[in-house]
């Protein structure tokens, strides 16, 4: 009934559009949110005008109402924007005459309403994109800023090329917040070199712009690589030194600033002698070495292999009898390179009744923009593993014209229920294939008979009786796939290989044995715990329960842990912690106080809301202030990956805490209290000034 009585309406006036506007600037609820009666008309009235088409106006008259409608569009509801901008056919309107509307609003400080109308209208190629940009940055509106570039490559680069100047180490911020000291909603903290940087490798991932224009950003997070791979080595020991010498190289390059990093780095870790050693093998030009290493370099003979350098080193051979081990022999592991080779391994897997253990290995992408690709397909059967170069074998088939064979046979495999497939989070290791080869963009979609080993992990009970008090300390260091290995077959997987550069051919035998054992120890657990399900803690219905499943719980981000390294500030390392024999005294919260790093902002805030006395970093301090507060007002420092093993020993034992941080912030306050012994009771929350 309203929608024909707003129809009879606009035909009985003479001019319906200037109708509308005079309802519209005399109503008082069309700015409301939602379906309000001001939208309900001038819908109606774009659809009228549609079956009248010798409605709309042109010439002055026209002007005037558009000049009219342009005031009213800044205040007006989302909703209202396109059906108002089509009646009063503002695309024709004065170009400049409406760019000059814009600026009138952004000098208002209305920058998000002048920005929506610049997308609307299409007037971002003649504004300027860092002016426009920058108020909404700082109101934490990356989101609008994303829309503003979007349909336009050139914009897109000049606002990359904008933020990757923001962060060189020299900039100041302060010298772009300064203009805009009195911005409404302003967000500070959300305006830092780390923000902007996630945001420049989304905006690279999303417009699919080359990286090369982002320097800045590009070798922070290479210098980044750089610290996590010296930590990996010299720190906590779990890096071979092949392995560590083939990521230095490829992160640093000839990049002189990465160049000059490493040779600090050098420094700090080794003696002389080592530090010119490792310039040399990283060909690090002589004008860069301080004196002393200059000295030490000419004193070296051309070596073919550098010499260890770090005296601790993990890697001897009565280590390895300490781990999982592959118990097929060398000449059955299959490196496959060519189509024939590959073929042969086809028809032993695609045969029904077969169990396969399926597994994928990448180069580690250190945080780097885009998905990874897989460089390696590993393909276990009982006694035999195929290692498949997917990279050479995709480029094999596409110069001859064949590119789909590949990844036909590969969703076969696993599409086919009469056949077994065996993974361990697959889901994460099926969206890097994807990324790898398109046409398997829809493999996970399509699969049957899967296993997936992460599901079981999460069912199987803890260690059996019959484990020793020494296995029991051992599990606590190992965990993911390499935990369960070590808990059904007894001994946990190496993994030294895993962040290998997997995509450098031809690959070491170290990577080969890994590879294999990633594949191989998957056929073996589930043929356990298929024989004796009911020790693990599972169901004696193991086979049937199991088959079709797939874990759902990592996607995308989170299964990228299986080899995307994180940067040290992120890296969720858990250090062992020793778990006192006796739990402590409970005590309240008043009596606990804490200071929190700067990576578990919320933790702090969830804990003061329970009468916790809590201490933030700002997203600026360094680490280390944590243990000069807790030294100075004894309180307990909670931290997170790796400055958890810098502050720890900076303290008193028991003083530092590392907390999950892929937890949410009331799983790791639940996790805090029970670890301290904190009792909270009702008078106890919202005590404490917020």
């Amino acid at each position: 009934q309203l929608k024909e009585e707003i129809r009879r309406g606009f035909a009985r006036l003479e001019d319906p559009l200037a109708g509308l506007l005079a309802m519209l600037e005399s109503s008082s609820d069309w700015k409301g949110k939602g379906h309000s009666l001001g939208y309900c008309i001038t819908t109606e009235l774009q659809l009228w005008i549609k079956a009248h088409p010798a409605v709309p106006q042109s010439g002055t008259k026209l002007k005037k109402l558009q000049a009219r409608v342009l005031g009213m569009l800044s205040q007006c509801p989302a909703n209202l924007l396109d059906p108002l901008i089509s009646i009063y056919q503002l695309h024709t309107a004065d170009r400049n005459y409406l760019l000059e509307h814009v600026s009138h609003l952004y000098l208002q400080g209305n920058y998000k309403e002048a920005a929506i109308l610049s997308i609307k209208l299409k007037l971002q190629p003649d504004q300027d994109v860092e002016k426009m940009c920058t108020p909404l940055l700082l109101q934490d509106k990356a989101n609008l800023v994303e829309e503003y570039v979007a349909e336009y490559p050139e914009l897109q680069r000049k606002l990359l090329q904008t933020l990757d100047t923001w962060c060189e180490p020299s900039f100041n911020i302060r010298d772009i917040i300064r203009p805009y000291q009195g911005l409404s909603k302003y967000k500070p903290e959300k305006f830092n070199c780390r923000v902007l940087s996630k945001l420049i490798f989304r905006l690279l991932g999303r417009f699919n712009v080359d990286s090369a224009l982002c320097p800045n950003v590009i070798n922070q997070r290479h210098l980044r690589t750089l610290n996590y791979l010296f930590y990996k080595r010299f720190v906590e020991k779990t890096m071979t030194e092949k392995n560590w010498a083939d990521h230095i190289q490829s992160t640093v390059g000839e990049n002189r600033w990465l160049q000059g990093h490493l040779v600090q780095l050098l420094l700090r870790h080794c003696d002389t002698r080592g530090a010119a050693q490792w310039a040399q093998h990283c060909r690090v030009p002589p004008e860069m070495l301080p004196q002393a290493v200059a000295k030490e370099l000419q004193k070296l003979h051309i070596q073919d292999r550098v010499e260890e350098v770090t005296k601790a080193d993990n890697y001897e051979a009565s280590k390895k009898k300490d781990y999982y081990h592959l118990p097929i022999p060398r000449e059955n592991i299959h490196f496959l390179q060519t189509w024939e080779e590959t073929l042969q391994c086809w028809e032993k897997v695609l045969q029904a009744g077969q169990v396969v253990g399926v597994d994928m290995e990448w180069k580690p992408s250190f945080g780097m923009v885009g998905k990874p690709r897989v460089a390696l397909l590993q393909l276990a059967l009982k006694n035999e593993v195929f290692l498949l170069d997917l990279p050479r074998l995709l480029e094999q088939a596409e110069a001859e014209g064949e590119k789909e064979k590949l990844p036909h046979f590969i969703q076969m495999l696993y599409s086919d229920a009469a056949i077994t497939k065996l993974g361990y989070g697959m889901s994460g290791d099926l969206s890097s294939l994807a990324a790898t080869c398109s046409a398997l963009k829809d493999t996970e979609k399509q699969m049957q008979g899967v296993v997936d080993l992460l599901a079981v992990d999460k069912q199987v009970d803890g260690l059996s009786p019959e484990h020793s008090h020494e296995e029991r300390e051992v599990r606590q260091q190992e965990k993911g796939l390499s935990l369960l290995v070590q808990h059904v077959l007894g001994k946990p997987l190496d993994k030294t290989e895993q962040l290998s550069n997997w995509e450098k051919r031809p690959l070491r035998e170290e990577q080969i044995l890994y590879a294999a054992s990633d594949a191989y120890c998957l056929l073996e657990i589930y043929e356990r715990l298929c024989k004796d399900p009911e020790s693990f803690g599972l169901g004696s219905d193991l086979t049937e329960s199991l088959v079709g499943k797939q874990s759902k719980k990592p996607r995308a981000k989170k299964q990228l842990n299986k080899q995307e390294a994180p940067s040290p500030s992120g890296q969720e390392f858990q250090g062992p912690r020793m778990e006192p024999s006796h739990p402590p005294a409970p005590i309240s919260p008043q009596e606990f106080s804490v200071v929190c790093d700067n990576m578990l902002q919320g933790l702090g805030r969830y804990l003061r809301c329970l009468g916790v006395d809590v201490r933030l970093l700002d997203n600026e301090d360094d680490h280390r202030k944590a243990a000069e507060i807790a030294r100075q007002e004894g309180r307990v420092i909670l931290t997170s990956g790796l400055p958890y093993q810098t502050l720890r020993s900076q303290v008193g034992e028991g003083r530092c805490f590392s907390v999950n941080c892929s937890q949410k912030a009331k799983e790791q306050a639940l996790q805090v209290l029970k670890h301290f012994n904190v009792q909270v009771s009702l008078g106890d929350i919202f005590s404490r000034c917020q």
